[in-house]
């Protein structure tokens, strides 16, 4: 499957991009996200839990690594998304102890993950990588770059899979 690329030009754009993108979602959902600090990652975190209809304040769990939200799928179902940041994380015994593999492989929600380079191999084959490049030129200006990943069919690893 070929990426998507989109541009948005504003935090409201890249929200709005995040919900569209969330349509697509499913319960057992893996969306990584890749970018500099500031380039994105967690208002598009914001719009995939507006389509969700998350009520808590989403912010990006830098310091508690993982949140956990409670929403609702299209039948209005609940359902749990897991937004886990791994910035502050530097060895896989610290993925081991956040719980981070069975957080990735269940079934029963889809989980979010910033700085997803750091999961050193603990990621599922099958997921959505989200890639955001800012403009240097113009700060509000993002390319969102979005491809499913489906490492089980393909002969290929990642480049995004790459080492802590």
């Amino acid at each position: 499957m070929d990426p998507e690329i989109h541009t948005t030009f504003s935090e409201e754009e890249t929200i709005e991009l995040g919900k569209k993108f969330a349509e697509r979602l499913h319960l057992g959902d893996v969306v990584t996200l890749y970018g500099e600090l500031g380039a994105g990652k967690t208002e598009f975190v914001k719009g995939i839990c507006d389509f969700f209809r998350v009520s808590d304040i989403v912010s990006s769990p830098t310091y508690t690594i993982m949140n956990q939200y409670d929403g609702e799928d299209r039948q209005h179902d609940a359902l749990k998304i897991y937004h886990v940041d791994l910035f502050r994380i530097k060895t896989t015994n610290e993925l081991d102890d956040i719980g981070f593999d069975d957080c990735m492989y269940s079934h029963n929600s889809i989980k979010l993950v910033e700085w997803a380079e750091k999961a050193n191999g603990h990621l599922p084959g099958s997921r959505f990588n989200v890639v955001f490049s800012q403009n240097e030129e113009q700060d509000n200006t993002r390319e969102i770059r979005i491809e499913h990943v489906d490492e089980a069919n393909s002969h290929t690893a990642s480049a995004s899979d790459s080492q802590i």
